[in-house]
């Protein structure tokens, strides 16, 4: 096979703790041809001598110590950095099986595919207080689904290995129990002549959504679209995360009416929105039950609530 160049952009804060795991996962992939760009996004524990010890061991390491800034921000200056013809994103809480790059690389050459998705695992933490309730409160806030209660480790993976087309893929992110496998960046492989050529970015405009936003923008550009069946990363519950530390019924709220504007665009474009109306509208009931808006978004609730109950039949 054969090796483009992968770039993989790792944003770090505060994460001396599980830093070198997550290092030394990466730096081990049996897929050597690798750009490793590593943001210390201003950290003020001993993150960035991690950072450096490894640069120092493994010259395909880009060493980046800025001020903070933000993980959006971070991850645009990665992108704005990165060479390769894929990109791979990273969160410095877990860690990737040795193949984990090899898998996803082979599977967009075979297929020329333009986005790479994969199964992934779920770590709860050893001694974590309270896991089933840490974990029943994630599922909630971001539509995960368990297929099992415990174990420690739990792999998630709502789409079946093969080829998909854009409509398909884009069908699926609206699909509650599956939306947070199709949102986030780190079950993905991406082809970044189709990130630069189209100006795709991160935005600050949503608090715990910019994965979803990014990925929404790329479906538009993307046409060939694979499902791998062999999960590699392994993504470790944080309890100091956003989604555990900063999410309240508001931001809940807030974030959702602006997903709204994200999901209908998208749609518009694709020329799909009469066909996925109906799952929008749901979209906005639920939150209007969950927690009812007040002001300019009440009208579009309430036109929302009347057509989905007259649609319900």
């Amino acid at each position: 096979m054969k090796q483009p160049l992968v770039s993989i952009i790792l944003p770090v804060y505060n994460a001396q703790s599980h830093l070198a795991r997550c290092l030394s996962s990466i730096c081990a992939q049996t897929y050597q041809n690798l750009e490793i760009i590593v943001l210390n996004d201003g950290s003020k524990d001993q993150s960035l001598p991690v950072c450096e010890e490894f640069r120092k061991k493994d010259s395909r390491i880009i060493l980046v110590d800025k001020a903070n800034s933000g993980v959006s921000d971070t991850r645009n200056l990665g992108l704005k950095l990165a060479t390769g013809e894929y990109i791979q994103f990273v969160d410095s809480d877990d860690y990737i099986d040795p193949d984990y790059t090899g898998h996803l690389v082979a599977a967009a050459e075979e297929h020329h595919a333009d986005l790479v998705i994969a199964p992934y695992k779920m770590v709860i933490p050893a001694g974590a207080s309270k896991p089933e309730q840490v974990l029943e409160k994630l599922e909630d806030e971001l539509g995960v689904m368990s297929v099992a209660r415990p174990p420690e480790v739990r792999e998630y993976g709502f789409l079946p290995a093969g080829v998909y087309d854009k409509d398909h893929f884009a069908l699926r992110l609206m699909d509650k129990p599956a939306s947070y496998f199709y949102s986030v960046l780190w079950n993905k492989l991406y082809r970044r002549i189709l990130l630069t050529g189209n100006d795709i970015c991160f935005t600050s405009e949503v608090r715990w959504a910019e994965d979803l936003v990014f990925n929404m923008q790329y479906i538009q550009y993307a046409e060939v679209f694979v499902a791998i069946g062999t999960p590699g990363y392994y993504y470790v519950q944080n309890p100091q995360s956003i989604c555990h530390t900063q999410i309240n019924p508001a931001t809940i709220v807030q974030n959702k009416l602006q997903m709204f504007r994200y999901y209908k665009d998208l749609y518009t474009r694709l020329g799909m929105y009469e066909e996925v109306r109906p799952q929008l509208y749901k979209f906005l009931v639920d939150i209007a039950e969950s927690t009812y808006p007040s002001g300019p978004f009440k009208k579009a609730i309430d036109e929302a609530k009347a057509y989905w109950r007259a649609h319900k039949q």
